[in-house]
């Protein structure tokens, strides 16, 4: 597996109605609410964040621009500015496959916004990353995100442990 990128790339795909930016310190308010909200964690096999210092510190501290050059982009409404969630590409050393993951306010869901951005960053790792495959990982009861993924042409392969919890190992390859 391809996990790093010649370049950081702070700023990922446009789409019709999203930007994708790195989180900056600005965005701590917005970052806790979205990682600290009980439905938008509910599947995430990950504890809640506690407090906008902890926001704080998960931004700082976020490695992936520098050590592969890519990671989880903010998910910013170019018509308010706004911060809806995040959409991204992460690599997980663990099992050296590249994750597309992604994460957004309730009020935001139904909208397409998910599937939109997710396909956005799936082909940015084939063209510009030139990743050979993409997955997505997902616990089993997360219906919606099983189907984000199906409509962005992943299929289902297999299951696998990761970060204790067991998931639906969905995936997709670069055409060639």
């Amino acid at each position: 597996m391809r996990k790093q990128a010649r370049k950081s790339y702070r700023v990922g795909p446009e789409t019709e109605r999203i930007m994708h930016r790195a989180f900056t310190l600005d965005d701590c308010d917005v970052f806790y609410r979205l990682n600290s909200h009980p439905e938008v964690m509910r599947f995430t096999g990950e504890p809640p964040l506690q407090s906008i210092d902890e926001a704080q510190r998960a931004i700082t501290s976020y490695p992936d621009f520098e050590t592969v050059g890519y990671g989880r982009w903010a998910c910013v409404l170019k018509d308010t500015g706004a911060v809806v969630g995040f959409c991204g590409l992460k690599y997980l050393p663990e099992i050296d496959e590249v994750d597309v993951g992604f994460r957004f306010f309730p009020e935001y869901w139904g909208q397409g916004i998910a599937t939109e951005t997710s396909r956005a960053c799936i082909k940015f790792g084939f063209d510009v990353l030139k990743l050979d495959r993409i997955l997505g990982l997902v616990l089993s009861e997360n219906t919606a995100s099983i189907r984000v993924l199906e409509k962005c042409g992943l299929i289902r392969n297999g299951e696998v442990e990761y970060d204790g919890e067991t998931a639906l190992r969905y995936e997709v390859l670069r055409s060639t």
